[in-house]
């Protein structure tokens, strides 16, 4: 590790670090969700390390529940983490010249809070090392943090009472993640037409309503961000 990735990964990790407190309650109810429809520790702890999403896991749980296909678990799965294909592509040139398995690495670790807090320092640095030390630093951190409390959600679900209604924390943390991302007028009116669509259309059947509140979040954001560009430029 050079001087540069070290101070790159200084950074990256201190600028991180009060919003990954965020992910501790949203672990913890991702834990106790898996074990709530009958997973196993082990087949928890298993769907933690593999998909590492928790959006998508949650988003997914009330489906398997249920039994629903697997076309529709895999599609649900898919839209909830389509945002992170606009992640990737937003931080493609902060990777430009590095090796496969880094970016191997990057895209199995990308979370929102690493996109959102660092995405515009990574872009501006012309420093490759620091850039994978700024990013690699707090995504490493995050997964540990997201791992650890994870277990302890599953191996406590049973101590947990079923009246205590945590799911409200994974709102919390989620917000608190999308408010330094909503910035700008069009990420602003994407966030809000898409949770509004969500919470109108809710009693669609085989959970469309996620579907449409995304598709009118994203339509709604790529029109404000049209009427942006062309106000600017009359």
């Amino acid at each position: 590790m050079n001087t540069a990735f070290r101070l790159g990964a200084r950074e990256g990790w201190r600028d991180f670090l009060p919003m990954s407190l965020g992910l501790v309650p949203w672990a913890v109810v991702t834990g106790i969700a898996m074990r709530s429809i009958g997973l196993s520790p082990v087949e928890a702890m298993g769907m933690n390390l593999l998909v590492y999403a928790g959006t998508a896991q949650l988003g997914t749980l009330p489906l398997i529940a249920t039994g629903a296909p697997l076309w529709l678990i895999f599609l649900t799965a898919m839209v909830l983490n389509l945002r992170f294909v606009i992640f990737s592509a937003a931080l493609a040139p902060a990777f430009h010249g590095h090796a496969w398995s880094r970016r191997a690495r990057a895209s199995y670790l990308l979370v929102d809070g690493v996109f959102a807090v660092g995405s515009e320092k990574m872009l501006a640095s012309e420093d490759p090392e620091w850039r994978w030390g700024y990013f690699i630093a707090p995504s490493a951190w995050a997964w540990s943090l997201w791992q650890t409390f994870v277990l302890l959600g599953t191996l406590g679900a049973e101590v947990i009472p079923t009246d205590w209604s945590l799911e409200f924390m994974v709102t919390i943390a989620l917000m608190l993640m999308m408010i330094p991302m909503a910035r700008s007028r069009p990420m602003l009116v994407a966030a809000l037409a898409g949770g509004v669509s969500a919470v109108l259309l809710r009693e669609l059947p085989l959970r469309l309503g996620l579907f449409a509140g995304i598709a009118i979040g994203i339509a709604s954001g790529f029109v404000a961000e049209h009427w942006q560009q062309r106000r600017a430029g009359a």
